[in-house]
């Protein structure tokens, strides 16, 4: 039996059209993504969604809009038996960011690089300008394409 894992992710534009990006460094691989993570039993989306950026960012946003939910098989990047289903909407802060940002990719500090020795997994955000932002800026097949669809929005 196959496994689908349920992933939800949040596309956050600020008004200085910037898009929020996560960069990860998992398992010995580097990722950059859009924030979000995966949907507990019991649980909706937007609800999942709020949930992963409160853990990860300390953040209350408000889920807006859907964007696009997977359409296509797409095997887990860590395990290719596994199906990812994945969902985006975009997202609104409903408060300052108070996490540090950064203006480099995988710019991690001591904390977090003590966190990936801990657990295998360490976090970033930054943003990027739209000027610069596209399908290029971000890893998985899946937020290429939900990067692509963004720009052709705006």
């Amino acid at each position: 039996m196959q496994t689908i894992t349920i992933r939800v992710y949040g596309i956050l534009v600020n008004e200085q059209q910037q898009v929020l990006v996560s960069d990860e460094y998992i398992r010995g691989s580097y990722y950059t993504k859009f924030p979000g993570g995966g949907l507990e039993a019991g649980e909706g989306t937007r609800d999942c969604l709020k949930r992963e950026f409160m853990e990860e960012m300390n953040l209350r946003v408000e889920v807006l809009d859907h964007i696009y939910t997977t359409d296509y098989f797409q095997p887990s990047a860590f395990n290719t038996s596994h199906q990812i289903l994945s969902i985006y909407y975009y997202v609104r802060a409903l408060e300052p960011i108070t996490v540090p940002l950064r203006d480099k990719v995988f710019d991690f500090d001591e904390e977090q690089m003590e966190t990936y020795r801990e657990k295998l997994q360490a976090e970033t955000f930054r943003f990027i300008d739209w000027e610069h932002f596209s399908d290029q800026a971000v890893t998985l097949p899946i937020d290429k394409i939900v990067a692509k669809m963004i720009k052709q929005q705006r």
